[in-house]
């Protein structure tokens, strides 16, 4: 989408690259059983600091410019992967971390037995915050999903039913 909005023709190559990786049209070496990347598809850091010290350069000062932030992204497989990029990129920034905790009570108290608070906090599920979110004044924080809709979309049963014709 980003691509056809700006129409920026280096994004439209590395989209296709990635699209071609994703659809295994890159070839496999037999011999170590990796693909080999494209010259001009990524930048080598030996680093966590240098790959973040890379994309956000003088991110203390210009943390706070969106559209500056906007133009940059780190893309990681894994959340555990995320989750180390930030607490680092953290650092980066100038203040004081702020901790934000998750409710950690049940909504009915019988179920205090089975569900003590220290098991509630230990669970990380996906597309949910970690129970004790830390983040500095000023820190970006996306929203991957609208809990709050405007509407409900519902399941239609008959336009899904098989037909006989």
């Amino acid at each position: 989408m980003r691509v056809l909005l700006q129409q920026d023709e280096t994004a439209n190559v590395f989209a296709k690259q990635m699209l071609d990786i994703g659809n295994n049209k890159i070839a496999v070496d037999t011999s170590t059983e990796f693909i080999t990347l494209p010259t001009d598809f990524c930048h080598i850091t030996d680093s966590k600091v240098e790959l973040i010290q890379r994309n956000f350069p003088d991110i203390a000062q210009k943390f706070n410019n969106h559209n500056w932030l906007a133009e940059r992204a780190i893309l990681a497989a894994k959340n555990k992967d995320v989750e180390d990029l930030n607490a680092t990129i953290q650092n980066f920034l100038p203040g004081q971390l702020v901790s934000f905790r998750s409710v950690d009570t049940v909504m009915n108290q019988d179920d205090v037995i089975n569900y003590p608070t220290e098991f509630l906090n230990s669970l990380e599920s996906t597309g949910l915050p970690p129970h004790n979110l830390q983040l500095k004044v000023g820190s970006v924080v996306n929203m991957l999903r609208n809990i709050n809709q405007p509407f409900t979309m519902q399941w239609n049963k008959t336009a899904c039913e098989k037909t006989d014709e």
